[in-house]
């Protein structure tokens, strides 16, 4: 197949960036011609807060160079990751005026939330799902803290919920979790558009038998993260565990003071992913202690690849991800002393976190191989292929049929 990957590259490099690089090699190595068309969000550095407004909600520039590209390479399928900002939703209207299939995988909530985390004052909140202009998050700055920020995010998602772009211009949309798609579905994504398929780990270190007396923790400092969460555990903690910090972010002074001030803990900044699988492969648990509706985090995913068991906050995505006393372990989201109290059990449990760690291993070997991800991918392409097939036939143009069920809210 000739498949056009498609991706807005972030700033601050994260999990999105390697999938849309992970999948990208994947494919190639199975033989297909991948064109890949990517922006960067550095390339709104200068420009004026209208002009990023503008491109946010509908990018000239991407569709008409995007327009371009599809006539020169003609591919079998345009497979979209991140489009916000810059590349905007005009990317899938070019895409859709030549024809060709229309894939995007949903990372985050960003269709039905501005802020793309259902997070409001560190609790879950899911207020602009229920409205055709998502003004909540205009009202409370939901995203950077900034009502001007906030204002240009919800205009995009809600001019295009007016537009009906979510529900006419994809074929299929990619749900990393059950989770998740229930979210999307619910929120007025079309049942049938919507599949699962999650992330998958590209390289497999293996699972390691050496395992030291330290718990890790890998990830953004922020407070979505649950980082205070995972401080004021350390605090409650009777037991002579030690914490390691992998990751930098908002967050790095209250994480740097608090290693300071509690020998247990030590903050390692930000790691390169070898030394990352490495630490994987010597901790005795991953924490992860987030308390919003995560995506699907290749550090879970990477951890269960090293037989590492994970505790986990129990909300949203995790509770499918990590089966309490199989392959791991949840606590109460925000809760710290009941993280430390299950901290506290696997201290005293060891030949049950051995056994969660063998779990762990055999859940990455079912669900999270490049292999059976790459099988998930290519049924998703040829039913995206078929949808627009018969959209095309419908309409007989390339403009798509228009949806006959109403009441959606995207």
């Amino acid at each position: 197949m000739r498949i056009l990957l498609a991706h807005t590259f972030y700033k601050q490099p994260g999990g999105e960036d390697r999938v849309f690089e992970a999948e990208s090699a994947l494919l190639r190595r199975y033989g297909h011609e991948v064109i890949e068309y990517r922006e960067h969000n550095c390339q709104l550095d200068g420009l004026s807060p209208a002009a990023a407004a503008a491109k946010t909600i509908w990018n000239r520039g991407v569709h008409s160079r995007l327009a371009g590209l599809l006539d020169r390479e003609r591919p079998d399928v345009c497979h979209f990751h991140n489009t916000f900002p810059l590349m905007s939703p005009s990317a899938f209207y070019a895409a859709r005026a030549k024809g060709i299939p229309v894939v995007a995988t949903l990372h985050n909530y960003r269709l039905l939330c501005p802020a793309a985390t259902f997070l409001r004052d560190g609790r879950v909140c899911e207020a602009c799902t229920s409205s055709l202009f998502p003004w909540p998050a205009l009202v409370h700055a939901c995203y950077r803290s900034s009502r001007r920020a906030s204002g240009v995010a919800a205009l995009m998602v809600g001019t295009h919920r007016l537009l009906r772009t979510w529900t006419r211009m994809v074929d299929v949309y990619i749900a990393l979790t059950r989770f998740a798609r229930d979210k999307f579905v619910r929120g007025g994504l079309p049942a049938h558009k919507v599949v699962v398929k999650p992330n998958f780990v590209a390289a497999d270190a293996g699972p390691s038998c050496e395992r030291e007396d330290y718990a890790l923790f890998v990830g953004r400092l922020s407070p979505e993260k649950g980082i205070a969460t995972l401080l004021a555990a350390w605090r409650e903690l009777a037991i002579p565990m030690t914490l390691k910090i992998a990751g930098d972010g908002p967050l790095a002074d209250m994480v740097a003071a608090a290693a300071a001030n509690d020998p247990r803990m030590e903050w390692l900044g930000a790691l390169a992913p070898e030394r990352i699988a490495a630490y994987m492969k010597r901790a005795y648990v991953l924490v992860f202690p987030s308390i919003w509706y995560e995506g699907l985090p290749l550090t879970i995913l990477e951890a269960q690849a090293s037989g590492l068991p994970v505790v986990a906050s129990d909300i949203g995505s995790l509770v499918e991800l990590v089966d309490h006393q199989v392959n791991g372990l949840r606590f109460r989201p925000g809760d710290a002393p009941d993280l430390a109290r299950w901290l506290t059990w696997t201290w005293y449990n060891r030949e049950s976190v051995g056994a969660m760690g063998l779990q762990a291993r055999r859940q990455y070997q079912e669900s999270f191989t490049p292999e059976s991800n790459y099988q998930l991918l290519m049924d998703i392409y040829r039913r995206a292929s078929q949808d627009a097939a018969v959209v095309m036939a419908l309409t007989g143009s390339g403009q798509p049929a228009r949806s006959c069920t109403s009441g959606f809210r995207l």
